[in-house]
């Protein structure tokens, strides 16, 4: 990607740890989707090491990590477990980590809080709520099904929280060994996403704040159907291109260490802008959420993707509702349509 500098010729196969700097690791555990790895990234505590996102809890991943402990951490514990945001790739391992080594969970209150309830849901029916929430946004029948199968789903790839957290609060420090790490919270993506910055070596773990090749998913859930995370996305993007050097070297939740923040950045802006802009056109005519797609996303929507691209799409709905532009109004069937005010 032209501007883009990837830092790194070689990285870690699945499983296998890299050296990063003195102090600082980068591992890569696996992930059963398209999207099939996550980086999460090991720093140096004392005679230990402090973990940055921690894999699906998933029998697979349970056992990279234990291959971990005993081939590349030579018998070192874990002291302190850091989650960037809820969503379970990140928060997966978590409490099942903290147990394990009887360490503390650092997290903003936000995501914490968030993934409690998310795996609180875990065996229970769909709520009303959001088969409502789904029917509006234009769903089918064998789509409501899908999505009342498949509800709580979140629980079965993450262990069990902890039940005490250390908040990561934006602007705080952390000293991690020698080095002191500035916390920057991001929104958008999740409600109270924490980024790692650290002067000295100029580097900032990004979690899924800035990916140097795909665009983090901004979507609006059941839980919050009047959300507009989009506003918090813009917000977030351009308060990070002031608060970051522009050769910033990013170490990313997904995809390889790069340089060009600032145009990474810009790029993720644009990119929605360019939906916006097309949305705009597509709604001079009335729209449910599930025909906008096609302003929004390349790839084909499938069952698989089909809640993402509908979040996502409803995400930049509200957006235009929020900016005045747009109106909405609800059928008969309870369906919402939307279009650009005369």
């Amino acid at each position: 990607m032209p501007g883009i500098k990837y830092e790194l010729d070689s990285r870690p196969e699945t499983g296998q740890v890299l050296d990063i700097a003195p102090g600082l690791k980068w591992l890569r555990l696996p992930l059963p989707f398209m999207l099939n790895h996550i980086n999460v990234w090991l720093l140096q505590d004392g005679d230990g090491w402090a973990l940055v996102d921690s894999g699906l809890f998933t029998n697979t991943t349970r056992e990279v990590w234990k291959q971990v402990f005993e081939r590349y951490l030579d018998g070192a514990p874990l002291t302190r477990l850091l989650v960037t945001h809820l969503h379970p790739d990140h928060v997966g391992c978590a409490g099942w980590l903290a147990r394990k080594f009887g360490i503390g969970l650092w997290m903003s209150r936000d995501e914490y809080l968030l993934a409690r309830v998310l795996v609180a849901d875990t065996g229970k029916p769909a709520p009303p709520e959001g088969v409502a929430f789904y029917t509006e946004a234009g769903l089918g029948q064998e789509s409501l099904e899908h999505y009342i199968e498949h509800f709580g789903a979140f629980g079965r790839v993450v262990s069990p929280m902890p039940e005490s957290f250390h908040r990561l609060r934006d602007g705080m420090k952390l000293t991690i060994g020698e080095r002191e790490w500035r916390i920057i919270i991001g929104r958008g993506h999740s409600p109270e996403h924490a980024c790692l910055y650290n002067e000295d070596l100029n580097l900032l773990i990004s979690g899924d704040q800035i990916l140097p090749t795909i665009s983090s998913n901004i979507s609006v859930w059941p839980t919050e159907p009047a959300a507009n995370p989009l506003e918090f996305w813009f917000q977030s993007l351009h308060m990070l291109k002031r608060e970051l050097p522009e050769d910033v070297l990013v170490l990313p939740a997904h995809g390889k260490p790069f340089r060009g923040a600032h145009l990474r950045l810009d790029q993720l802006i644009e990119e929605h802008e360019t939906g916006l802009a097309k949305l705009r056109k597509l709604c001079s005519e009335p729209r449910r959420a599930v025909d906008v797609f096609p302003a929004l996303f390349k790839a084909r929507i499938t069952q698989r993707n089909l809640m993402m691209a509908t979040g996502e799409a409803i995400s930049h709905l509200n957006y235009l509702l929020e900016q005045g532009e747009i109106s909405v109004r609800r059928d008969e069937a309870g369906v919402n349509w939307y279009q650009m005010r005369q």
